[in-house]
């Protein structure tokens, strides 16, 4: 799940450790990196156009420290450590924790540093200039980009009439194109991306107590409690 993002992130590391000065520019679909002193920390700031720029020389007083050592990078969080966090946005955006649980499950599976080839980052995989729209400021900050990624499915489910899976659609291919097709699109990867988090939510929702998952009726077709929260048809 890493790409050369973070291979930049781990070079840049390298540069200040050993006493040089090292600035990346990541911009969308462009890379630069220019090398001539010293410090052994990193910084990054997000451009209004979603750019990211890293450096262990900041001269702008806008660039955030990254702890590229702290521990947040180096492993996956547990869904213990993260249940705090989880819960306190998911009561700010009217969301059941399990459904936060369910899209950080399928987006990074709770790893915190993950970064896929588009260039989405963090625990709920935000694209930069998602980031930047929901004014988030560190991507790899498991509070802050829990935060954003909870305000924008709130914001996908309001303008989607509250229909699940058109909103999480739209979180994996993008807003522009459910609404070019008023329905899922016709794309494998975020068909299957829906069904994944369902299938997750569905499960934390049982794990909790609040449906129960009804055994199978051998003289009959299976059943299973549902819940107005997870229904929803896939329109075609």
């Amino acid at each position: 799940m890493h790409n050369a993002f973070s291979l930049l992130m781990r070079s840049l590391h390298r540069h200040a450790a050993i006493g040089l000065t090292a600035t990346v520019i990541v911009g969308i679909g462009s890379l630069t990196c220019a090398i001539p002193t010293t410090t052994a920390e990193i910084y990054q700031f997000i451009g209004p156009n979603g750019s990211i720029s890293l450096t262990n020389v900041p001269s702008d007083s806008r660039y955030r420290k990254i702890e590229i050592e702290s521990s947040r990078f180096h492993s996956a969080l547990s869904e213990q450590e993260l249940e705090p966090v989880i819960r306190r946005y998911s009561s700010q955006h009217r969301l059941h924790p399990a459904l936060i649980r369910a899209v950080i499950k399928a987006e990074s599976n709770f790893d915190p540093r993950a970064v896929s080839r588009a260039g989405a980052i963090g625990l709920m995989q935000l694209m930069p200039q998602t980031a930047v729209r929901l004014d988030v400021r560190d991507m790899y900050d498991p509070d802050d980009n829990v935060g954003g990624g909870t305000k924008y499915l709130r914001q996908l489910l309001d303008r989607f009439h509250g229909n699940l899976p058109l909103a999480l659609a739209a979180y994996n291919a993008g807003e522009n194109a459910v609404d070019h097709y008023q329905a899922l699109p016709p794309f494998d990867e975020t068909r299957q991306y829906v069904r994944k988090v369902l299938h997750y939510y569905r499960t934390f929702l049982v794990r909790d107590g609040v449906i129960v998952e009804r055994p199978v009726n051998r003289y009959g077709p299976p059943e299973t409690a549902t819940t107005p929260a997870i229904s929803g048809r896939f329109s075609r």
